[in-house]
This record gives C-alpha cells, sequence and structure tokens, in this order.
C-alpha cells in the first residue's frame, strides 16, 4: 500500500471519527445510521493510521507531499 494521506488530510479523518464516535456514543444517532456512521468511523481512522485511503487510489488523488519536492 502506497500512503498517499497528507497531514492535514489524517487529521481532519481523526477529528471526523471522534465526532461520530461522540455522536454514537451519546446517541444521537440510532438504527442503520448507527451501524452506518460506525462503519464509516472505523475506515476514517484506519485509513488515517495507515496513511492510506482506497477511494483515493482509486481516483489517483494524494495529498501527501513528497520530502523531495517532486511529483510523480
Amino acid at each position: 500500500m502506497v500512503k498517499n494521506l497528507g497531514t492535514i488530510d489524517k487529521a481532519s479523518r481523526i477529528f471526523l471519527a471522534v465526532l461520530f464516535t461522540i455522536l454514537i456514543i451519546t446517541g444521537v444517532v440510532k438504527g442503520v445510521g448507527l451501524i452506518v456512521m460506525a462503519i464509516f468511523c472505523i475506515y476514517l481512522l484506519l485509513s488515517a493510521i495507515l496513511g492510506h485511503c482506497a477511494f483515493y487510489a482509486i481516483l489517483g488523488i494524494h495529498t501527501l507531499r513528497l520530502k523531495s519536492g517532486v511529483d510523480d
């Protein structure tokens, strides 16, 4: 897996995952929405930890800046 997430992208995913977790724990979201939001929350956390987004890879999006300054 090639990393394709930059720092800001990772931070925003973690922020959203924490926000969704709070909504789930407080009971704001219920039913099918809770299940969908929980799965999305897990995806956001895993992609932030691994630094790879499968959807970005499919679309060819890279928010990670290369150290050399040259983009492929």
